[in-house]
């Protein structure tokens, strides 16, 4: 058994056992709670061991992904700022589609084609535009200037959460078109082997005649 292995299967045993003899709480909820430290602990060495292998053989795009976490936590620590519902929920899932473009691309380095302008362009400048937003929103100014730019930087902030999911969305379609053709492969063999219902239905109708 491997390090990590041993340190989950450890924390598991004492979150199960804590409740279960410390606290006298049932075996079924002890054995979910020890069950679901145990798979926490796993899924975080996991991810551990992802962004050490990246490191190892892609250095660069270790170091773009460490300098994108930065920026996600920046647009993380405004959004709180943010006083506009619409905007600050639009900068929410900004924020979750980044995660999963991130860990998608620490998982597969070979997605990082095409995703120049989004490391070195967009994160960096929408930081900006959005320190901007909160800097005027929180000056409360009224003029016709501040409230043109806080018009123009709400809908580049909604046009963002837009373009990031599609992004998203791009890295998946080839996974998608993978998957779609081994599902019709799949859905071919339980038809030939006669194993799908409306075949079944079929292949009765046709003994009773």
């Amino acid at each position: 058994m491997k390090n990590k292995d041993i340190t989950s299967a450890i924390l598991g045993s004492t979150f199960f056992a804590i409740p279960y003899i410390g606290l006298s709480v049932a075996l079924a909820p002890s054995l979910v709670i020890g069950a679901s430290a145990f798979i926490a602990s796993e899924l975080m060495f996991s991810g551990v061991k992802t962004k050490e292998k990246l490191k190892n053989t892609n250095k660069s795009l270790y170091q773009k992904i460490l300098e994108a976490r930065k920026e996600q936590k920046q647009i993380k620590n405004l959004i709180p700022k943010v006083e506009k519902p619409e905007t600050k929920q639009d900068l929410k899932e900004i924020n979750e589609t980044i995660n999963k473009i991130l860990e998608e691309v620490e998982k597969n380095p070979k997605k990082e084609k095409g995703l120049n302008n989004f490391f070195d362009y967009y994160l960096p400048v929408l930081i900006k535009i959005t320190s901007r937003y909160d800097e005027i929103e929180n000056t409360r100014l009224t003029s016709a200037d501040e409230k043109k730019f806080m018009t123009k930087a709400e809908k580049i902030i909604k046009d963002t959460n837009k373009a990031f999911k599609t992004i998203l969305s791009n890295l998946y379609q080839k996974d998608i078109m993978d998957t779609d053709a081994d599902m019709k492969v799949y859905e071919l063999m339980m038809k030939a082997d006669g194993i799908v219902e409306d075949n079944i239905l079929k292949k009765g109708e046709q003994d009773e005649k």
